[in-house]
C-alpha cells in the first residue's frame, strides 16, 4: 500500500486563490524540489513527517464537516501517492485545490482538481525551474501566481503574461512577497498596465488561526 510523507493535516482560512476567504482543510506534503529566497514554509523540507496512506489521511478528512480539501506542501507533486490522494478526495465529494510550483508536470492531476499553479520571477531565484508545457495543460478551472517582490519581478510577470497568458480565461494573480514590497506599489503597476491581474495580499498572514 503505498504512503505519502506528511508534514501536517489541519483546518483553516484559505489565504490565497479565488478561494480565498473560505475556511479549508489542508494536506501539507513534504519535500520541495525548489529552494525559493523568500519561501515562507522551509518546514515543507526541513521539518519532521509522518507516513500516511490515502485512507488514513481520508479518515482524517472525513471526521471534519468542510468539503473544501487543499493539497499543498512544499511541492505536492514530487511524491508519486499525490495523484492517488487527488483522485481518492475527488471520489469522496470533496472540492479539491492543489497548489504546485509549476516546475513539475501538472497533466496527471485529475480533471475535477482546481491547480494553483506557480510561476516563479526572478527575485525568487528560481524563474529558470517552469514547466514551459504546463501551459498547453491549463483549463478555466486552474489559476496562476506570480509571486512579486520587486519591481523587476512585476515586469517579468507583466511580460510573461502579454506573451503567453493572454488567452486564458482563468484568474491570474499577483502577490506581493509580506515585507518584501509595499502592496500599494503594486497595485499603482496593475492600475497604470490596465492588465487583467488580480492582487492578492495573503490573507492567512493576517489572520492567524491555524
Amino acid at each position: 500500500m503505498s504512503s505519502l510523507r506528511v508534514v501536517e493535516i489541519f483546518t483553516s482560512i484559505q489565504g490565497e486563490s479565488s478561494f480565498m476567504g473560505l475556511p479549508f482543510q489542508f494536506v501539507r506534503l513534504s519535500g520541495c524540489n525548489l529552494r525559493c529566497t523568500w519561501c515562507d514554509t522551509p518546514e515543507s523540507y526541513t521539518g519532521p513527517e509522518t507516513h500516511m496512506t490515502v485512507e488514513e489521511i481520508l479518515c482524517i478528512l472525513n471526521s471534519v464537516s468542510l468539503n473544501h480539501v487543499c493539497v499543498t506542501g512544499g511541492e505536492p507533486l514530487l511524491q508519486r501517492a499525490c495523484i492517488n490522494l487527488l483522485d481518492s478526495l475527488v471520489g469522496c465529494g470533496f472540492t479539491v485545490t492543489l497548489e504546485t510550483n509549476g516546475s513539475l508536470d501538472i497533466s496527471p492531476v485529475p480533471e475535477c482538481v482546481h491547480r494553483i499553479m506557480d510561476i516563479k520571477c526572478p527575485s525568487s531565484g528560481m524563474a529558470a525551474s517552469f514547466c514551459m508545457d504546463n501551459l498547453s495543460c491549463l483549463t478555466s478551472r486552474d489559476e496562476i501566481k506570480f509571486v512579486i517582490g520587486d519591481a523587476g519581478d512585476y515586469a517579468y510577470a507583466r511580460q510573461f503574461f502579454l506573451d503567453h497568458l493572454s488567452a486564458f480565461t482563468g484568474p491570474v494573480f499577483v502577490s506581493p512577497v509580506l515585507n518584501l514590497i509595499d502592496p500599494e506599489h503594486l497595485a499603482k503597476w496593475v492600475l497604470c498596465d490596465k492588465l487583467p491581474l488580480r492582487i492578492q495580499v495573503q490573507l492567512h498572514k493576517l489572520i492567524r488561526c491555524k
